[in-house]
């Protein structure tokens, strides 16, 4: 994994920070091909159907509610996991647990970075990382505009739905990286790294401040973090679910 994707604006220093410190984590990466066949063989046992989803997509081949259903696993999956996290780092230690919060950071924003994955694979989208299969410039690129509409950015929705009219123009298991070097989608993403910046910059110190509360630090941390994590994956999903439904209608 290449863990030097620099999103080049003093202003969303921070951001870069927390998502080159979660690429380091070794559950971020998720492989497509893997992800798909582990999930989808629990319901479907034919491997042309398997393979021919592979190539093209779940959108038309595979029954909606099996998709909905495997999405809503993956983020029961990842708020539990993420939740027990944060609740851990929150554990009584006082001010001397302030050095577990980047770490804590890092393992929320790396659940979030899965999760996108995982949710846009299953809802029809190709492969994003590079053809080496690794996380890169412009992996990045569309990984921190999901993020941002995640967390409610508008601009990040412009600037997905760039990407999503290039996707819509090919039928590669890979999306094309063309797609994804375009001057204004690259922008448009600074814009909104910078925005994340500022808004975790803001809200920052209201995740940290239970932590240092000795006995009641680790159940208010993870509560904070289930209702921040939750609702964006929660989003997160709505969101593909209905470019999943357009994409169904136009084909």
């Amino acid at each position: 994994m290449e863990n030097n994707c620099q999103l080049d604006s003093n202003e969303s220093n921070l951001f870069n920070k927390i998502i080159n410190a979660s690429l380091k984590l070794p559950f971020v990466r998720i492989d497509r091909t893997s992800f798909l066949t582990k999930e989808l063989s629990k319901y479907y046992s034919d491997e042309a159907l398997l393979k021919k989803v592979i190539e093209k997509g779940t959108c038309g081949l595979i029954d909606k509610k099996i998709i909905d259903r495997i999405a809503k696993g993956c983020i029961d999956y990842h708020t539990t996991v993420v939740v027990g996290t944060s609740a851990l780092a929150g554990l009584p230690g006082g001010w001397a647990l302030a050095a577990a919060i980047p770490g804590d950071v890092a393992q929320f924003y790396g659940h979030v970075l899965a999760l996108t994955q995982k949710l846009m694979y299953i809802y029809g989208w190709p492969d994003i990382t590079n053809e080496n299969g690794l996380i890169d410039d412009e992996t990045l690129t569309i990984l921190t505009l999901f993020v941002g509409l995640m967390m409610g950015s508008q601009e990040a929705e412009v600037g997905i739905r760039v990407v999503l009219d290039a996707f819509a123009k090919q039928t590669e298991k890979r999306l094309a990286r063309a797609a994804i070097t375009k001057t204004a989608v690259y922008q448009i993403t600074k814009k909104v790294a910078s925005w994340i910046g500022i808004k975790l910059t803001r809200d920052g110190f209201a995740k940290g401040v239970g932590k240092v509360i000795p006995l009641i630090g680790a159940p208010i941390s993870g509560t904070i973090t289930y209702f921040t994590f939750n609702p964006m994956a929660k989003k997160l999903k709505a969101y593909l679910n209905e470019q999943w439904d357009e994409r169904a209608n136009l084909s």
